[in-house]
């Protein structure tokens, strides 16, 4: 054995897989680039992305080792290309036994169900029209929550704060994206899987029901089924 052979240095096995052109800090064992470590950061912290983000290519590209790092998690991913909408869902226990969840049910209010009932007319009629896609502008939209309003509410100030309230938050979650300007959105394609037909039309019978004269206000109807996953601390 020579010299060389005797005194070349060794790397550990815990070390052998580090790619050093990948490091981007002191100690960075991360086996993604900036452009996927960012990506993934985006799926994790909001629960819809649309192809109107500028991760989306990055996303599409490299779905493979961004799906994998998400089952790491007991998550998966889900990209729909053709209505450019991609998502993450929790799996749950079973075959592999208790799976702790990351994700969360994140019910929605009152007036943003309203508002997703709307959000799903407005997208029928589009489709029936033979558009691609509905635009909407704010004020279609709180008009629309405000049809639904039972005639017994008195708190109209509160009201309207809730529902203006409800659409940037649809806005912020991708459900609505902003069109130009902060009034006017495009309404996106994945309304389709919140809201499947029958949901629609359950939820419309609910609303009607709400706005009957005599009916108490019901905050717990069956718009708290219509969830979709969202992180707790989710921007």
């Amino acid at each position: 054995m020579s010299d060389e052979e005797v005194f070349a240095p060794t790397i550990g096995v815990e070390d052998d897989h580090v790619d050093t052109k990948l490091s981007l800090f002191d100690g960075d064992d991360g086996g993604l680039t900036l452009d996927q470590r960012r990506c993934l950061i985006v799926v994790l912290k909001h629960p819809i992305i649309t192809d109107d983000r500028a991760e989306w290519a990055t996303l599409v590209r490299d779905s493979r080792i961004i799906k994998s790092r998400l089952n790491d998690l007991f998550l998966d991913l889900v990209i729909d290309r053709e209505r450019g909408i991609a998502y993450k869902v929790q799996i749950r226990s079973g075959e592999v036994g208790y799976v702790p969840p990351l994700l969360r049910d994140a019910a929605f209010t009152r007036e943003e169900t309203v508002l997703l009932v709307v959000l799903r007319q407005r997208h029928l009629a589009a489709k029936g029209s033979g558009l691609p896609r509905a635009h909407v502008d704010r004020e279609e939209l709180l008009a629309g929550i405000d049809m639904f309003r039972p005639a017994r509410s008195t708190d109209r100030v509160g009201e309207a704060k809730r529902a203006a309230s409800a659409v940037d938050s649809l806005a912020r979650a991708g459900i609505l994206v902003k069109a130009g300007s902060d009034d006017r959105f495009l309404i996106s394609e994945v309304i389709e899987r919140l809201l499947s037909i029958d949901k629609l039309y359950e939820l419309l019978a609910w609303l009607k029901a709400q706005n009957a004269p005599g009916t108490p206000r019901d905050d717990e109807g069956p718009e708290a089924s219509v969830a979709f996953d969202d992180e707790e601390d989710a921007e």
